[in-house]
């Protein structure tokens, strides 16, 4: 354990978390994805209330990541993360009675919305806490991996107990949910005060391996938040309207490959290409990131097989160079506490859902009834290489 331990730089407390990151998103996402179904036809909710419900949880889940920042100040890390586990574990067992009550289900949602609100900055600033800079990248990193690799597995492991078994899932997912927050429990109590100063950085300087020359003029501290804000907006097109655009080209069990190999790539390739992307300098990333996005986006608009399967894998490139850049400058261009760094981070990940969600549907419903829906991708791609230029030229100025 010793060996191990030095191997690879990690704590006991961080292989824990690291641990957690895979069970939590797998569990949670052994039921979240198939909460449309559920509510709609289990509970018979129309589809448009639904829809309302659906976004209201997910902007709680998003913005809420500023008051569990808020809260891990005052409280503590580890004391922020228990109390999410906790409202979070209410909200899965609430779900048991709530398969045949459609406002205790709601509630339910809520709940466990709220809770991964509260969660995810505390948990990623305990995951950075005490760690030296260069440390970050692999954390985080790995942390992304088995998020990733628990949203992929999850919906896998549930599809087929749903509906027939539902009852059971979700106690399945309460008893999880209640083993890792008794582990949480047992992880210690960082020192505050240290907490509260840990890793302070010049807001002016950039970090090691940077140039500093190319970084001064683009905005020390508005820039990641922002560049997080439009990196969401234009994924999450690509998150949301690719199963429409590809099952009737292709088939679902292709969309199944597709989403299979995007997974495993994005499990693979973050810790590996973590430290280059630590050293790149921040700009530079932001080229990379945009362009395989961009790039990606204008395949996806052939429509062809092939083309559809390169232009995911170069947006999972995309993703990857783009999330983990923006956290990394976040973090190196703060004084704050990791754990308000990351809740900011969150919400503007929430704010660049939310407006994508807002401009996706009727982008997406115009080029389908013009006959052209990979003219939407076109679009998605002219935004990609224009938008990153236009912001930053608009950081600088202000």
């Amino acid at each position: 354990m010793t060996t191990a331990r030095k191997q690879s730089g990690f704590t006991g407390a961080q292989y824990f978390l690291l641990a957690g990151s895979f069970l939590i998103p797998l569990g949670s996402f052994a039921v979240l994805p198939f909460m449309s179904v559920l509510l709609h036809e289990r509970l018979g909710m129309g589809l448009g209330t639904v829809g309302v419900v659906l976004a209201v949880a997910s902007f709680v889940q998003f913005s809420g990541g500023v008051v569990g920042a808020a809260l891990a100040e005052r409280i503590g890390l580890q004391r922020t993360m228990l109390l999410a586990l906790l409202i979070r574990t209410a909200g899965f067992v609430a779900f048991v009675p709530g398969l045949n009550r459609p406002g205790v289900a709601v509630t339910a949602l809520f709940l466990v919305s709220s809770g991964a609100a509260l969660y995810l900055p505390a948990n990623k600033g305990y995951l950075v806490h005490g760690a030296t800079p260069e440390r970050h990248p692999m954390l985080l990193s790995a942390s992304s991996s088995a998020l990733n690799a628990g949203i992929a597995l999850g919906p896998l492991a549930a599809a087929p107990f749903v509906l027939t078994a539902s009852t059971g899932l979700f106690t399945a997912v309460a008893v999880l949910f209640a083993a890792i927050t008794v582990g949480h429990a047992l992880l210690p109590v960082e020192d505050h005060a240290r907490r509260l100063l840990a890793e302070p950085a010049d807001e002016e300087s950039p970090g090691p391996g940077r140039e500093q020359e190319e970084e001064a003029p683009a905005g020390p501290r508005r820039l990641p938040f922002a560049m997080t804000v439009l990196s969401v907006y234009v994924f999450m097109f690509f998150q949301h309207y690719l199963a429409l655009y590809v099952v009737p080209r292709t088939s679902t069990f292709f969309y199944g490959l597709v989403l299979a190999l995007y997974a495993v790539l994005l499990v693979v390739t973050q810790p590996l290409l973590s430290q280059w992307i630590a050293r790149l300098p921040y700009l530079r990333a932001l080229r990379i990131g945009f362009t395989a996005l961009a790039t990606g986006m204008a395949a996806l608009a052939l429509g062809h097989p092939a083309a559809l399967l390169a232009g995911a894998l170069l947006i999972c490139l995309g993703e990857v160079v783009l999330f983990l850049k923006n956290d990394l400058e976040a973090l190196a261009r703060s004084s704050r506490a990791p754990a308000v760094v990351f809740g900011r981070q969150r919400m503007a990940a929430g704010i660049g859902a939310f407006v994508s969600g807002i401009a996706g549907g009727e982008g997406y419903d115009l080029a389908e009834r013009a006959g052209h829906a990979g003219l939407f991708w076109v679009a998605v791609a002219v935004q990609c290489a224009l938008l990153p230029l236009l912001l930053i030229r608009s950081v600088r100025r202000r």
